[in-house]
């Protein structure tokens, strides 16, 4: 059974929606993990669009389970990482205007700043993980890089039909087998699940760790961020 982490973004977003102080993610994180949640998810994006530095602050205080910061690799961001110092800094891309991350790091075409990214947040004692589309190469290249974990990014999986559905999981399902098996890499995964699609991801025995945002807080706008927790924590765990 893989561990649950609530991404709790979209708390932030209705806030900077009107500007003011509601509703306060780390409020959203204390409910979330009293409801059962294993771990607290947040994106720092470069542009503050809604996580900003003082919930992330305030977050480090606060959360017991595990925080893991999900951050570009610009220089102001790793910053606030190095000082907050997240059980857990996941390395993703970021594009100017995109409604959400739309796949995984080309490892490759970074691996100089990846590296040098890493090693900091190595020295601060901060475990990393690389958001990765499921393929063997990028894998194998987060290995390279030393990074400690990877994400499999689960989009296409998600958007899929019924029928290429289970192509992508295969594909999930390899990369997973790859990572642990005979990397010994750590892995997580994450993008678009939902209460419909999640039970399958979660039998993959590989997989330690789901971070899920979205359809969490958008169940809980209907029965309240408690049960949307839980009902999510029965799915994974049946």
């Amino acid at each position: 059974m893989p561990r649950l982490s609530v991404n709790i973004d979209h708390f932030a977003t209705l806030r900077q929606a009107r500007g003011g102080v509601e509703p306060d993610p780390v409020a959203g994180a204390v409910m979330a993990e009293v409801a059962g949640a294993d771990g607290i998810t947040v994106h720092l994006r470069e542009d503050r669009r809604h996580i900003q530095d003082r919930d992330v602050a305030l977050l480090r205080d606060i959360v017991k389970t595990k925080l893991n910061i999900e951050m570009g690799l610009s220089e102001g961001v790793v910053r606030v990482a190095l000082q907050t110092r997240p059980d857990l800094a996941t390395l993703v891309p970021e594009q100017p205007g995109e409604i959400t991350t739309q796949g995984g790091l080309n490892v490759d075409q970074h691996a100089e700043r990846l590296e040098e990214v890493i090693e900091l947040l190595h020295q601060a004692e901060i475990a990393v993980s690389v958001f990765i589309n499921p393929q063997a190469e990028a894998v194998r290249a987060a290995k390279r890089l030393k990074a400690d974990y990877i994400e499999l990014h689960t989009g296409l999986y998600a958007a899929a039909g019924p029928e290429a559905r289970i192509t992508e999981f295969e594909k999930i399902e390899r990369a997973a087998r790859l990572a642990r098996t005979k990397l010994g890499l750590g892995v997580n995964a994450g993008h678009d699940l939902t209460y419909r699609n999640v039970r399958e991801i979660a039998l993959i025995s590989e997989i330690e760790e789901l971070s899920i945002g979205h359809t969490i807080i958008a169940r809980a706008v209907l029965v309240g961020l408690p049960a949307a927790v839980r009902e999510m924590q029965t799915l994974i765990g049946s």
